[in-house]
């Protein structure tokens, strides 16, 4: 329901990028994907990020590219000089991962996350797949028992990312024909944002990370999720 400007200006700072070329489209046309296909082009939104983050010198955002749908190797490689091009220089290069003040003095503001070792290997720009919690459940308390139990398994080395996101399943779809991703997601949202509340930020393995969401510009989600860093203050 936000546009990529509205959701960098309300505050979120990983986007969740699920690319694709759609069979019989243009050779060099690669859109996102979820369940269907968007109008809009990667390249242009990727140059909307850039054009924000110029604006915004001391703002830093991660790009998860994943779940890539009918890419070929040249196409991995045209997205990859797409993402060089537009972002230059703002790129940080995988290895340790930096503080916040690193990437200040660095003048770096986006860390790229891509779901595919062989391009990972072959370009330094790029990090490896940030680990992804997905619950897959319909009702809300599944879903935080869901996180609960992967928290306490530990998170992966390097931090990862987990879901708040309701799912619709087929069973749901059935018995709910008029109702809607939105419908679903809505009523659920302040109790998870009470679960978002409670976590706490750091390196420890019950910590969290990145918490992404839908519908990120209802209700207290963004302001709850960069409110739990004065935890660590």
């Amino acid at each position: 329901t936000l546009d990529v400007t509205e959701q960098l200006d309300a505050g979120v700072r990983y986007m969740d990028l699920r690319i694709a070329h759609v069979l019989g489209g243009a050779e060099r046309n690669l859109h996102f994907v979820h369940t269907v296909y968007t109008t809009a082009l990667v390249e242009d939104t990727l140059t909307e990020i850039s054009e924000w983050l110029e604006k915004h010198p001391r703002e830093v955002v991660i790009l998860a590219c994943r779940n890539f749908e009918g890419m070929t190797q040249d196409l991995h490689e045209y997205l990859v000089t797409c993402i060089k091009n537009i972002f230059g220089d703002m790129l940080c290069p995988r290895g340790e991962v930096p503080t916040l003040r690193q990437l200040w003095s660095r003048e770096q503001q986006v860390l790229v996350s891509y779901e595919d070792e062989s391009c990972v290997g072959r370009h330094c720009e790029l990090w490896p797949g940030i680990p992804y919690w997905w619950g897959n459940k319909v009702k809300t308390e599944a879903l935080i028992r869901y996180l609960e139990s992967m928290k306490s398994k530990g998170r992966p080395g390097g931090g990862g990312g987990g879901g708040i996101n309701l799912t619709e399943s087929l069973a749901y779809i059935l018995a709910h024909p008029s109702q809607s991703l939105r419908g679903l997601t809505l009523p659920g949202l302040p109790r998870l944002c009470a679960w978002v509340r409670e976590q706490r930020p750091g390196p420890g393995p019950r910590c969290t990370c990145v918490i992404a969401g839908d519908f990120v510009g209802a209700g207290t989600f963004v302001g709850d999720v960069v409110g739990l860093n004065r935890k660590l203050l």
